[in-house]
This record gives C-alpha cells, structure tokens and sequence, in this order.
C-alpha cells in the first residue's frame, strides 16, 4: 500500500470486461493543466506456444492446462518464469479447441448471485480432472496479468522510476447494473491482484468521460442544458442502459446519471451463439451431426468470421471450417461460410427488431427443472429491453417531482443524445437501427430524433474514460453526479402470532435512499429493532431502480410479489455475541453509509451499549 503522502505519478484506468480488458494511462505530472498526455498500454501475452506479442487488448480468457500439455517454461510471460496457466489471446484461441479447460465469462459469474462466486465452479461443468478456480479468482487472475505487465514496462531499469500500479491512481469500471455485492467482489479481486486501493466506476459513465475528454470544450456545440443522453453499451456478455441528465446549477453545467437499466445477461456472445445455431442447422441439413466440442470450435469461428465481415465492408462471405476429433484430421475437417447476409439477418432482425416501444421483452414459461447455468436474458431483442428501460424509468419520473428529468405525461424518457458504447457496435449497421428505432419511437410519442455523439474507439473508451476519471478525481473538469444508482432495503420480519402454514410478512426498510452519494452516509429514524447476535443469521436485502422518493426509515409494508423490488443475494453470517448469550436479541439503531467505491454499509449501534456491527452486502462473516 502507498504512502499517502506519496503522489501518484499516473491515472490508470482499467476495463475489466467480460471478453476482454484494456488498461490507459494518464499522466498526472500536469496537475496544474489540462491532462492531454493519455494512451494505452500494450499487454503483453501468449500468443501462441512460447511467443508473446504485445496487444491493446487482454482477452478475458483464462485456460487451465494440465501438467503435461505443454514444454516446461513455454508459458512463460516477461514477469512470470514459471506461469502454470495462460491469460489473453492463446488462451481463447487454444481453449477454443479445448472448452473443458477454458474459463470464460468470470465477469458475468462474479455478479451472479445464486452461486458462491468465491467458490472454485469454473470452467462451469468441467470434468472432475480439471482443476477449476472462481469467478472472484479468475477476475483477480486478469488484474494480476494487468499489474504484472505495467510493473514490467515500468521498472528503474526503463527509465520509469520503479513506478508499480499499486502506486498509482486506479480506477476499475464495472457495469452500472452491478449490486454492491458484485462491486466489492471486484474490490476483493483487485486486493488480491495485489492492488489494494481502486476506485470504482460504472462502464457507461466512463465512456461518456472518454467523450468528454475527446470532446474538450466543444462538447457544449453537441449538448445543452436540458438535453438526456442516452449511452447504450452492449459488450460481449452484457447490455447497459443509463440515462445521463445535463443540467445546470448555480450558473454551471452539471450532468446527473438519473437512472440505469437491470443487469442483462445479452451481448456479443449471444451472436455468437446465435450465427453458430444458424451454421449448424445447415450443417445437420446436409448429413453433418456436430458434437458440443465441435459446436464450440463452430461459436469461436463465428466469432472471428463476424467481426472480419463487419470490418471488411466489401466482404461478401467468409469460411468456416470445424475440425474434426479424429484420427482423420484433414479429411474429416467440415467446412461452411457465414455469409454479409447471414450475420445482417440472424443479427440485426434478431437481436435489434423494429419494435413499437410498448412491446416488452418476452419471458417464456419456465419447467419445473433447470440447469443450474447464468441467467441469461430470455429474450434476444436489446430494442426491446432498451423500450422497457425507457418506459419503467419515465413511469418513476413522474411520481418524483424534483426528478432532473420531466416527463410530462409522455410514454417513456424521451433522450435527446445517444451515445454507443461496447464492441458491438463497431458494425455500424447495429447503431444505424438502434437510432432508427429510437427515432421511430420519438415520432409517434411527439419527440424530436437524437442527436448521435460521435464515440471514441469502441475497444478502448471505458478504459480511457475511467483514466480520465483519475484525473477529474483530482478537482479537474466536469465530474458526473448520481450517487446510488437504485435505493437499497434491508428485510425486517413481521412480529406477529404464530399461524400453521403461514409465514409472517417480511417488510422492506429503507437504508439508502436513490441517488445517495459515494462517502455520505445515513442515520435510519430510531425504531424498535432485534439483532440476533452469536448464531447462524440470514439477512435478506432488496433493491430498487424507480422507487426515488423513499428515505431512511421508510418501510414497504409487504415485499411477497411487489416488482418494484428485486431480491440481492443475502447475508449469512453469525455476529459476535461478545458476553452476550447466544441468540439473544440485541436493540439496535441503523445507519448506512456508502463508500467511497460505492458499496453499501449497513452500521448497527447497539442501544445504550458499546456494540457495534457491520453488514456488506456480499461479507460472509463479522468484520
């Protein structure tokens, strides 16, 4: 840990995604100045057996060889002799033939709640040969190839003064929609990449301050007091909606994130997905059945051939070839192409349907058993989820009177700013009808069409935005306000006589309140409260993204059924008894408080007494 007196000598922004990852670099020598002087490091990694090439990208890909797989020291990276396992690029392109091994998706199993995301479940259902490790620890595993090739690049012995990332400035961005859970799982993950004070950002602000700071001054040419900007931000394994208020006070311009959307499990990997489905059917047309090996080899080379035609407007087709299990190899390799008209098809009609905004997401009717997997979004149509953000957010608006954003009466927020995000949207053919859409939607709600904000490199700008952070951090340029993106509860059973086959209620008391400050923090009413202290204890927390006029202490009366609530993963933990007996009901008072990285505290002060606790929202045992 640094000194404090030590100042740091750089803002690093980190994009800890879930396909891959990217670290900029701000110097912060020119603190009197405007910070001008950003760029991205070149990580680098594996590319092959024994070849490390430098990238700007990190695949968030992490493969799990066996002992025996490859020569001893050909994985070994420029700070890493001895590495057992591979980060990046070869280890999506070799896992991709060896699935069982591979770890993918850790940022989307890390916010999952119903698992133990601290628990070794990953390459999910991998043989009983295959050593696995956790979300937690495979995100810790991406940050620490992060740390390892910034130390690397700059050590005395290159002119950079021994300067380590722990020293620095760091901000890490995740998505708006995580809970406090998954933020301080991300806390505990940069810990043990041995990086111990970061600081949080949510993806969609970091790319509206890589906007911003692209932008300069003449950002007041393209938005005004009044405007809404829209930044739709559709990863590889996520879609993010957050709606970002520009208004002004006291003479000045201000901008207030006032709402984001639900955390959905749909991106650039369900399109992989889905051109492989598309492929294979016409595979099975022809007499060629695939094996789930194959089927994975087929999503990977969907992968590569959609991002080549998209890169390659000309690009009319492209092969496809899956290797065979064989003995045969050659002759039993399948071969197919993806072609322009496939991937517009199955990709853009599919994933981005002309819809009017009040058709919301379809959710198809559940069987009695499932298969414990992510919960991924049932239904593929982003415009559809994009129309249920705007519409529940404008029905919450207007029963908030101070709200930054007026709603009068119209169908949904109606944004006059859009700006993209996320490497989807590098086919520009996905832009083009996500702003048709919108646009269709604001004509037949009375609106005027938005204005597009050209964006930065689609790979890069969360990772530059959230450097750029670094610096507004320091009391530079204009800073985006917002506080707590939902209102956070704690649950409080009802006190009432016991009645056979019948639960008591369960209340929800509010701790947080919408739009609560990072580093503020809340004192609940006095009430009547028990704490049970010294045995085994489940506290059970909800949240809310348009309940925006509760205060501390304000209770929900009944949580069973109401959807304005939404159930976050519980707390069990048994609290110290200290000389208490065990079980026995403590009266406490309430106070929450929200972090300087934006995770939720829950602070209870024992009455008259010196006993004091503390919950987090993903803290398994007593502080």
């Amino acid at each position: 840990m640094k000194p404090a007196s030590e100042k740091p000598a750089f803002a690093i922004g980190i994009d800890l995604g879930t396909t891959h990852c990217a670290l900029s670099y701000l110097d912060l020598s020119q603190e009197g100045g405007r910070a001008i002087e950003q760029a991205v490091l070149l990580i680098p990694q594996l590319t092959g057996v024994g070849t490390v090439e430098e990238k700007p990208l990190l695949p968030s890909f992490l493969y799990l060889p066996n002992a025996q797989e490859f020569p001893a020291g050909s994985l070994a990276l420029p700070w890493e002799k001895d590495a057992a396992d591979v980060v990046g690029e070869f280890a999506r392109s070799h896992g991709s033939k060896v699935p069982a091994r591979l770890v993918s998706s850790a940022k989307s199993w890390l916010c999952h709640a119903g698992v133990d995301r601290s628990s070794p479940l990953l390459p999910w259902q991998a043989p009983a040969d295959v050593a696995k490790v956790s979300p937690l620890a495979a995100s810790a595993r991406y940050l620490a190839h992060l740390r390892g090739a910034w130390d690397h690049g700059h050590t005395a012995a290159r002119g950079k003064g021994g300067q380590a990332l722990a020293a620095q400035e760091v901000v890490i961005t995740v998505p708006a929609s995580f809970d406090p859970a998954a933020r301080d799982l991300t806390m505990q993950a940069a810990g043990q990449a041995g990086l111990p004070n970061v600081t949080l950002l949510e993806e969609p602000q970091a790319a509206l301050y890589a906007w911003l700071e692209s932008a300069g001054e003449s950002f007041r040419k393209h938005v005004g007091v009044g405007d809404v900007i829209l930044v739709v931000d559709v990863g590889g394994g996520t879609s993010d909606f957050s709606l970002i208020a520009v208004t002004e006070k006291d003479g000045e311009v201000q901008l207030t994130r006032v709402a984001v959307g639900d955390h959905i499990l749909l991106g650039g990997d369900n399109m992989d997905l889905a051109l492989a489905h598309t492929l294979n059917q016409r595979l099975v047309a022809e007499g060629k059945k695939l094996d789930q090996w194959q089927f994975n080899s087929l999503a990977f080379g969907c992968r590569q051939g959609k991002e080549e035609l998209f890169n390659r407007p000309k690009l009319t087709k492209i092969p496809i070839t899956v290797p065979s299990r064989g003995s045969a190899l050659i002759g039993g390799t399948l071969r197919t192409e993806l072609t322009r008209e496939d991937a517009e098809r199955v990709l853009v009609d599919g994933f981005f349907p002309k819809t009017p905004v009040t058709e919301l997401p379809q959710t198809a009717r559940r069987t009695g058993l499932a298969q414990m997997a992510l919960p991924y979004a049932q239904d593929a149509g982003i415009t559809r989820h994009l129309a249920a953000f705007l519409a529940r957010q404008a029905r919450a608006m207007a029963d908030a009177p101070d709200a930054p954003v007026k709603v009068e009466g119209r169908a949904f927020i109606h944004p006059t700013a859009v700006l993209f995000n996320g490497g989807v949207f590098k086919a520009g053919l996905f832009k083009e009808r996500v702003v048709a859409v919108l646009n269709e939607w604001l004509a037949a709600d009375g609106g005027q069409p938005v204005k597009v904000l050209p964006g930065e490199d689609l790979d890069l700008a969360v990772a530059r935005g959230a450097a750029y952070y670094g610096w507004v951090r320091r009391g530079h340029g204009l800073r985006i306000r917002g506080g707590t993106a939902r209102a956070y509860y704690i649950g409080v059973e009802s006190a009432m006589p016991a009645v056979p086959g019948f639960e008591p209620p369960v209340k929800a008391l509010c701790v947080a309140p919408f739009g609560m400050e990072e580093g503020t923090q809340a004192d609940i009413p006095p009430q009547e409260f028990g704490l049970v202290v010294g045995e085994a204890t489940r506290f059970r927390f909800f949240a809310s993204s348009v309940r925006r006029e509760d205060k501390p202490g304000d209770m929900v009366e009944d949580v069973a059924g109401n959807d304005e609530l939404e159930e976050l993963a519980p707390i069990e933990t048994a609290l110290t008894a200290d000389a208490r007996g065990v079980g026995q009901l403590v009266p406490v008072n309430l106070q929450a408080a929200v972090t300087e990285v934006g995770t939720l505290e829950l602070r209870c002060v024992e009455k008259g007494g010196t006993g004091r606790w503390k919950l987090e929202l993903n803290v398994r045992m007593k502080e």
